[in-house]
């Protein structure tokens, strides 16, 4: 069995892309059904976030290929393009990247905290839709300790910055006083949860959180003396907000150009600011053209990212030391499993062997023959069935001169008592 890391990120492909092959909240439970459902694959995992759509599989021979396929097949893209942006890892080049991407050495911005508990989350949906297997399992838990050690032990987790940060960042150099200046967020995910939180931390007043329902909505903007709205209700909050930033799970665009234009004329122009985090995008790219809207995506972070990969990067060094350490755990981990399949399987022939000895004699037993007899036979067919196939492995090894299975064989068959050289 190989272990196969297969995905597409904000390294390689844009968010055009990245939004066709990004899963929906609802969509993951049959997408991990169809997955694990291949002939080729033993178990699956599914983390989807705004930066990468990656799939984690136990698979046999050409898993990689299947995967890819049902990957297109599920969201309607040519195999092709998704060869041209995707990447893969196999083993243990597949568990260090999950590792990397556990603690943010992957992400867009370099340590962000929100990655982890979106993996954790990846975890718990492949466990209740049965993905989970003992390869898997042992992977994550693995993972999750590394995260653990890499948070505690390193720097990289300090003064927290998100894509929820950076967006803030960049709205900052664009409002002189933020208390000036009435911001609408879209969703009630824990990223504009965090939005929320570094827009009151630099100032805003005026807050205002539309989600689906109201209640959530609340829930975010009570603490913050906001205001809640549901998502109907948008149109009228966008003549009032000078900043918009939206993140949802949406699988369509929920504000548009027309509506954007009507609230520019009430408005009387005054520039908004918008930032659309959300992949599927939440904001119709046409929003952008509009000559008062300044909209940007994920991708148009990377210069205030690249800020802060720079000051993490001592951190960074220290949290690849840790994850080779948990590489070596997990390869260490996975050759025990394999030893005990190993042993299990030779327990079960031996068992299989000796029940068919056993039932046997005691046949001959039931028809009279002499007792000092049949366990004779008994001892000799035993030895004989348990000793064939090695006996002949032997002789192959002894011909091909195979040394090194020959020491091996001597070493597990033969104690000191049987020692040829006395």
């Amino acid at each position: 069995m190989t272990l196969l890391a297969l995905g597409i990120n904000h390294r390689t492909a844009a968010v055009e892309v990245r939004e066709q092959v990004a899963f929906t909240p609802a969509q993951l439970e049959t997408a991990l059904t169809e997955l694990r459902g291949l002939p080729e694959v033993q178990e699956a995992a599914v983390l989807s976030t705004c930066n990468r759509t990656e799939l984690y599989c136990v698979t046999g021979e050409s898993g990689e290929r299947a995967v890819l396929d049902w990957l297109g097949r599920f969201h309607g893209l040519a195999v092709e393009e998704l060869t041209r942006c995707a990447y893969h890892y196999m083993d243990d080049e597949a568990a260090r990247h999950l590792m990397r991407v556990a603690v943010g050495l992957d992400s867009m911005v370099l340590g962000e905290p929100q990655i982890l508990g979106q993996l954790k989350e990846a975890y718990q949906v492949a466990r209740q839709a049965r993905g989970m297997g003992g390869e898997l399992e042992s992977l994550f838990q693995q993972t999750f300790a590394v995260a653990k050690r890499v948070r505690t032990e390193t720097g990289i987790g300090r003064n927290p910055v998100s894509v929820a940060y950076a967006a803030v960042s960049l709205a900052s150099r664009i409002f002189d006083d933020f208390s000036r200046s009435p911001a609408l967020l879209i969703g009630a995910g824990e990223t504009i949860e965090l939005v929320a939180r570094h827009l009151h931390e630099a100032g805003v007043r005026h807050l205002t959180v539309a989600n689906r329902t109201r209640e959530r909505a609340e829930q975010l903007a009570a603490p913050l003396g906001g205001q809640a709205i549901t998502l109907d209700e948008i149109p009228e909050a966008l003549i009032e907000a000078d900043i918009v930033i939206s993140s949802t799970a949406a699988p369509l665009p929920i504000l548009g150009k027309g509506m954007m234009e009507r609230a520019l004329k009430k408005r009387r122009h005054r520039p908004v600011f918008m930032v659309d985090i959300a992949v599927p995008r939440d904001i119709e790219p046409e929003v952008g053209e509009l000559s008062d809207v300044f909209l940007y995506t994920v991708d148009d972070l990377e210069e205030v990212i690249e800020e802060n990969r720079r000051h993490r990067q001592v951190a960074a060094d220290e949290a690849e030391s840790l994850i080779e350490h948990g590489v070596g755990c997990w390869q260490h981990d996975r050759r025990l499993r394999s030893g005990g399949e190993l042993i299990r399987d030779v327990r079960a022939r031996g068992e299989t062997l000796r029940d068919e000895a056993r039932d046997q004699a005691l046949a001959r037993l039931a028809r009279g023959e002499n007792p000092e007899e049949v366990v004779a036979r008994l001892a000799h067919q035993l030895t004989n069935r348990l000793l064939h196939r090695p006996t002949v492995a032997l002789r192959e090894a002894a011909a091909d001169e195979q040394r090194e299975l020959l020491e091996a064989a001597a070493s597990l068959l033969l104690d000191d008592s049987s020692d040829t050289s006395r």
